[in-house]
């Protein structure tokens, strides 16, 4: 009777730790899907700080240009009031 009771024990235990295995294996898939989406992210991330560098600098060179412009076109418009 007793060798039948740790027949059962032992099988249990065994179907514990395939349990404990099979979670070790989730966990690990699991880190590494992870990893690779903290690495998607981190290129995304430098990908988009290169847009937004590259639309600053843009937006920097067509204030400045409209600032020329209005500056020339505020000394025409000057002009042409000046001789009405």
């Amino acid at each position: 009777m007793l060798e039948f009771v740790l027949i059962g024990l032992s099988l249990a235990l065994t179907g514990v730790a395939g349990l404990q295995l099979m979670y070790m294996f989730y966990l690990d898939r699991i880190d590494k899907e992870r990893k690779k989406r903290v690495t998607e992210l981190e290129r995304r991330c430098r990908t988009l700080v290169r847009r937004l560098n590259d639309a600053e600098r843009r937006i920097a060179e067509q204030d400045e240009m409209i600032a020329e412009l209005y500056e020339k076109n505020g000394d025409v418009w000057a002009d042409v009031l000046d001789e009405r």
